[in-house]
């Protein structure tokens, strides 16, 4: 069914909203996926955060225009589906990549973060990225270290003190004996 002029507007305008606020990009071939297969990405997408959408590509390049996805309009070519990470950068990723080791009709064609595009070759890289909570989580492992030495250190003086006095006192009760 044709789309007219309105319903274009509204596409081009929908993704290009989500592309401006977007944190990264994916662009994956989805032929040979069924109905179903491609309700299941949908549905993994709604649940993890990540926007998805099939659109044509004419109105996906004029959607991404003006955001820092315009250098994914050499791969936008075939029967595309864009995903866009909203919550953390490799969210999008993780989903395309999980999705694929199941099901590999769905093909990674490009990436993009920070206004760079990669290769479907560093999907890795992206979908490795920790999560928001696991990297706080880091963070303040790294952060409690030192405290935590520190302490041990304060605690080790007296530790020494009483470990001393005791040595005094065994030493004494043999030479009393």
């Amino acid at each position: 069914m044709p789309l007219n002029l309105e319903d274009k507007r509204a596409i081009v305008a929908s993704v290009n909203a989500v592309a401006s606020e977007a944190l990264s990009a994916v662009v994956a071939d989805y032929r040979g996926l069924s109905v179903a297969q491609m309700t299941e990405l949908r549905k993994k997408a709604r649940e993890t955060g990540v926007y998805l959408k099939v659109v044509r590509n004419t109105l996906a390049k004029r959607a991404v225009e003006g955001t820092e996805y315009e250098c994914l309009n050499d791969s936008l070519v075939g029967p595309t589906v864009l995903a866009f990470s909203q919550e953390d950068p490799g969210a999008a990723a993780r989903l395309i990549k999980d999705f694929a080791k199941d099901h590999d009709k769905l093909e990674v064609k490009a990436l993009a973060v920070g206004g760079v595009a990669y290769g479907a070759q560093d999907i890795d890289v992206l979908a490795k990225l920790p999560t928001r909570d696991e990297a706080l989580a880091q963070l303040l492992s790294v952060m409690q270290a030192p405290v935590a030495k520190f302490v041990r250190t304060l605690n080790e003086v007296p530790g020494k003190f009483v470990r001393t006095m005791a040595a005094v006192k065994d030493k004494k009760q043999q030479e009393a004996a």
